[in-house]
């Protein structure tokens, strides 16, 4: 299937590994020029190098507003205006709801809705300009039922999904579509650090998710490409839940 976006600028945040990195090879295949972006420049290069399109490594730290709001000219300049909006900013610390103090709010706010909001600031005006544009939230079944010992994620995910649809409602008569992926238990670093193991998530997936197992980032990356594409033009405002099932409300 053609999905149309062959040539078109997608910025991937958190592209250095796991969900970031199958989304940025998905698009990768179906010809679009991505830049990665993560904290380490070091960690991009090999994924870049794996795209085969081209590429450009913008080093960042979504906790720094500064850095962030330039992020989209530093894309700019090497690569072209971007078309496609990845917001990957990975997940705060696990925690109860009363167990962070106010500086790890703050740092959670910043990272999961100040950020986002300050790119989408910078890349919406050119997207509705030119009649085009997909921003796609990486986010967490959590947005639907709160996962216990994650309060920072809860919460904040929340507040994003809140930004983006109203967002979304705003641009989608200008041929831009925003939309979030509400992330089930996938094979990714992140998962086993919060699980103790890669074996120790796959086990309790076994029993827990009615697939029966856990998700592959491939899988992901290419629902993402999807959404990105011209055939999903009408699909907008939406949480979309990539799951196995798991997720119980509707």
């Amino acid at each position: 299937m053609d999905l149309g976006i062959e040539g078109r600028v997608a910025l991937v945040l958190g592209a250095s590994r796991g969900l970031g990195r199958a989304i940025a090879e998905a698009l990768g295949r179906e010809g679009v020029r991505v830049a990665l972006a993560s904290r380490s420049a070091e960690a991009l290069e090999e994924v870049a190098a794996g795209i085969g399109t081209e590429t450009a490594v913008v080093a960042v730290d979504t906790g720094d507003e500064d850095a962030v709001a330039a992020l989209p000219a530093r894309v700019e300049e090497a690569l072209g205006p971007i078309d496609i909006l990845i917001l990957n900013t990975g997940g705060p610390p696990a925690g109860g709801a009363l167990d962070a103090d106010a500086n790890a709010w703050r740092d959670a706010y910043q990272s999961l809705v100040l950020a986002p909001l300050a790119l989408a600031r910078a890349c919406v005006p050119g997207m509705r300009e030119r009649g085009w544009g997909r921003i796609i939230s990486v986010s967490s079944t959590s947005v639907r039922e709160p996962i216990p010992g994650l309060a920072l994620s809860n919460a904040n995910r929340m507040a994003t999904v809140g930004l983006l649809n109203t967002l979304a409602r705003e641009v989608a008569a200008d041929g831009v579509t925003v939309n979030t992926v509400a992330t089930g238990r996938f094979a990714t670093e992140r998962l086993a650090e919060l699980y103790g193991s890669f074996e120790d998530a796959e086990e309790q997936a076994r029993a827990e998710v009615p697939a029966g197992r856990l998700g592959r980032p491939e899988e992901y990356g290419d629902l993402v490409a999807f959404v990105c594409s011209d055939r999903a033009a009408y699909l907008t405002g939406t949480v979309i839940p990539l799951d196995g099932g798991i997720t119980r409300s509707s």
